[in-house]
Parts: C-alpha cells; sequence; structure tokens
C-alpha cells in the first residue's frame, strides 16, 4: 500500500469518525433541548387552560379548543413535517370527561398524577403533561406524541447534516489532492533516483527540502558516499592483490624456467629455494587475502556469549610452532585462564592474533624470542592480549599508516604483502576491541589487542616456551 493511499485512508477514518461523534453528539444535545421546550410548552398550556377556567373567562368546552388552535383552520396549510399541534383534554377529578380538543384520542391521556408522564393510547405513544385544580375538581391534561418529537428531532438533525454531507465528496477530494502535494518532494527523490545508472553514487542536490524530507535525502547521500568509499576501496583491494600476487608467480615461472634450462646443480639449487620462498610468499599472501575477506564478511553481531579463548589461543600457537622453529625463534607464551572475554566470535580473534604471530616471526632476529602474554588490565574491565617481538619495530611515524591495506613500514623484513596488520585492525573493529601497536623497551615492537573481560574466574597456568631447533 502506498504512503499516499495511507494517508488518505487515515485521514477519512479519522474525519468520519469526528464526523460521526459530532452527529451523534448534536443529536443528543437536540433531543434533550426539543424535549425540554417542548414539555415547557405542554405544562405552559395545561396552566393557560386551568387559569382561562378558574377566571370563568372561558367554558369548559371553548377551553379544550384554545390548546387545539381555537378549533379554526388558519389561512395557510402548515407543512406536514413541521405542524405541531397539541391535544387537550378535561376531566373531572371523579373521572368523567368534561371536554377534550378536536383530535384528541378517545382513550384517556393519562392517568398518573400531576406532571408530566408518558402513555400510550390507542396503540401511539403521548408525552402528556397533568394539571390538577382541586378547587376547581378538574385535571387538565395536555400531550403530543412521541412520533411528532422525533420527527421534529430528525428535521433539525437533517437539516444541520445534509449540507455538511453534501460538501464531503469535495473534502475527500481535498484531502486526495493535498496528500498528493504534500507528499510531492518524496516522488521528486524517487525520481531522480530511479533516473541514475547504478554507477552514479553523487549525493543528491542540496537544494530546499521539506523538514521531513531533509534527514532522508541527508541519510541517503552519506549511504551513497559510504558505497562509493567501500567501491572505491575493493578495487583498490582488488588492484593491489593482483599485483602483489602477479609478482610471486612471475618469480615462480622465471626461476623454474632457470632451473629447467640450467645444467649446473648450484644454478638449480638456487632456482628451487627461490621457488620455495615464491611458494611461501603466495601462500601466505592467499591466506591473508581469504582472511580479510573472513573478516569483511563477517558482520553479524553474534550471540554476545562469553567464551573462553584460552584454547583457542594455544591453538593458533601450536600451527605456528614449526615456523618458528625453523626461523631459529623462541615462542613464549603466558595466558591467564582467569580472563574470560566477551568474544562470540572467536575466529575472527583467532585470524588477528595468527597474523600479529606470523608478522612478530618474520620481524624477529635469529635467536630472538616473540612472546604472547594475555592478562587483565583497567582492574579487570578488559583483558590484553599482547605480541612482542625484538625486530626492527615501526618508526613513529608509520605507525597510524601500517594498519592501511599493502601498507608496509621502511623498516620491515621479509616478503610480507602489507595485509596483516590491517586484517588485525580490521577484525579487532568487528570484535568491538581496538588495537595498540608501540615500540617495545630495548626495541622491537608490542602490539595489543583489547577486548572487554567478563569476568575473572579460575587461576593462573604456567607459561610455555617453544624453543627454536638446533
Amino acid at each position: 500500500m502506498s504512503m499516499r493511499l495511507r494517508l488518505f485512508l487515515i485521514l477519512i477514518l479519522a474525519t468520519g469518525t469526528v464526523w460521526a461523534s459530532a452527529v451523534l453528539w448534536t443529536r443528543a444535545r437536540t433531543e434533550a433541548h426539543v424535549e425540554r421546550v417542548l414539555d415547557a410548552r405542554l405544562s405552559e398550556a395545561a396552566r393557560m387552560v386551568a387559569s382561562l377556567i378558574a377566571d370563568n373567562s372561558i367554558d369548559l368546552g371553548a377551553a379544550a379548543e384554545v390548546v387545539d388552535g381555537g378549533g379554526t383552520q388558519p389561512a395557510y396549510a402548515p407543512a406536514a413535517d413541521y405542524e405541531h399541534r397539541l391535544s387537550c383534554q378535561i376531566w373531572s377529578v371523579e373521572g368523567g370527561l368534561l371536554g377534550q380538543s378536536e383530535g384528541a384520542p378517545d382513550g384517556r391521556l393519562s392517568s398518573g398524577p400531576s406532571g408530566f408522564s408518558t402513555s400510550e393510547v390507542d396503540g401511539q405513544a403521548w408525552r402528556v403533561y397533568t394539571a390538577e385544580d382541586r378547587d376547581l375538581g378538574i385535571r387538565v391534561m395536555v400531550a403530543d406524541t412521541m412520533e411528532m418529537r422525533e420527527n421534529l428531532v430528525g428535521s433539525i438533525i437533517t437539516a444541520l447534516v445534509l449540507p455538511a454531507g453534501l460538501v464531503l465528496p469535495a473534502l475527500v477530494g481535498m484531502i486526495w489532492i493535498s496528500l498528493g502535494r504534500g507528499l510531492a518532494p518524496l516522488d521528486r527523490v524517487a525520481r531522480v533516483l530511479s533516473s541514475r545508472s547504478a554507477s552514479d553514487l553523487t549525493p543528491l542536490p542540496d537544494e530546499p527540502a521539506a523538514s521531513e524530507v531533509r534527514p532522508l535525502i541527508e541519510g541517503l547521500n552519506g549511504l551513497m558516499t559510504r558505497v562509493a568509499s567501500a567501491r572505491e576501496s575493493e578495487r583498490t583491494f582488488t588492484a593491489f592483490a593482483a599485483h602483489e600476487i602477479k609478482t610471486p608467480l612471475s618469480g615462480l615461472k622465471t626461476q623454474a624456467q632457470v632451473a629447467a634450462l640450467s645444467s649446473d646443480p648450484a644454478t638449480k639449487d638456487r632456482a628451487l629455494a627461490q621457488i620455495q620462498k615464491a611458494v611461501d610468499r603466495t601462500d601466505r599472501m592467499v591466506r591473508q587475502l581469504l582472511d580479510m575477506a573472513a573478516v569483511e564478511a563477517d558482520g553479524s553481531g553474534g550471540d554476545e556469549a562469553p567464551a573462553r579463548v584460552t584454547e583457542l589461543l594455544d591453538g593458533v600457537v601450536e600451527d605456528l610452532t614449526s615456523l618458528a622453529r625453523v626461523k631459529g625463534v623462541a615462542l613464549y607464551t603466558d595466558l591467564k585462564e582467569i580472563c574470560v572475554l566477551q568474544c562470540s566470535r572467536p575466529l575472527l580473534l583467532g585470524i588477528a592474533v595468527r597474523n600479529l604471530l606470523e608478522n612478530a616471526l618474520a620481524a624477529a632476529p635469529h635467536c630472538s624470542e616473540v612472546t604472547l602474554i594475555m592478562q587483565p588490565i583497567e582492574e579487570g574491565r578488559n583483558c590484553a592480549i599482547r605480541v612482542r617481538d625484538h625486530g626492527p619495530g615501526i618508526p613513529a611515524d608509520e605507525l597510524a599508516q601500517v594498519t592501511r591495506r599493502f601498507v608496509r613500514g621502511r623498516q620491515a623484513k621479509g616478503a610480507g604483502s602489507g595485509l596483516g596488520l590491517a586484517i588485525v585492525d580490521l577484525a579487532m573493529e568487528r570484535l568491538g576491541g581496538r588495537l595498540t601497536l608501540t615500540p617495545a623497551e630495548g626495541g622491537g615492537l608490542m602490539a595489543e589487542l583489547v577486548l572487554p573481560c567478563v569476568a575473572k574466574q579460575g587461576r593462573s597456568r604456567p607459561a610455555a616456551a617453544v624453543r627454536p631447533t638446533a
């Protein structure tokens, strides 16, 4: 259902409800006022007849006709809908009929006491006022029919509502047209968007707009800016990834040709060693690209359940043990089990820690040490996972840049791709944590991952170390 139709139906329903309520209220108030006015007329007519008889100004037969208009036909015939004739009966206190007006019913109008009453005579309902004069011994009854009263109220309500009802179609049309004009700014935005191509992500024109539409335009412009930035980032990422993969593949091809064409065993060995390095570099590049894709794709919030991560970190360390031994680097771990992290997506944390350790092992000199420590900080509110190496480190002026994709520090060692720290930084953003890089005392780099710590439980376990092979 369109917004215009929905608003139209809501307004029509609201207008109809108000209209019906007004009609019902008007009818109720009109009935009450008409009832009081007609009752006052009945009582005045009855007292007038009784007064005339008491003053001997008129006999009983003539007195009854006074109420009915004097027994004479007026010069004009009133419309039947507005004809209002009262009926009058004069009874003796003993119960005899002394006189009645023309058109009065044959039966007694009321058998009740003095005052107002409602009775049914000859199958018709009457509203009666009885005035009793004990001195004269008479009871004067003046009445009109309930049907006449209802017709009178209906005529008044019709006279009030009918003109308004005739205006109702015009009101409906005005509401429909007004809604169309009121929603025109949205239609203009829709036309602008529908006329654009999929590649056109320029902001919508910043022109005067209704205050209700401006937040929509600002939101759409913000979305287009973010989408354009994401697309540009993807294009850059694809271009860099293609370049970085192409380089080792070209080296592989060249060294394979050298090994195939050379008859010198030493030359073949050097070519095979270069092929091994290129394969290792390509392997790490592919794994990092897959890690980056996995981290970017994992935008879900998870189930936010606390999870112990020491087992996960132990698995990461075990996977890198052989690499540490081959490089001649000691891998030292100290994982405090008392840290229970708020980490519902351990896969991302594992990717982040593995990339930090791979970077540290690549930068660490032979026979040096890489440490992995997890401990509570900030009075137990957070938990820090620290990776420290004794490599060349990162200059202070490059710390803000090395978390960008394909950016490497000028002191970086090995044939890296510049994706590792970018993956770590993105994973921590997804996890709601933070990555901090600081120069370590005595040289090297300290990388720290900070995540919320749910609780402290259990006790510390002894540190472990992996020594390099001899």
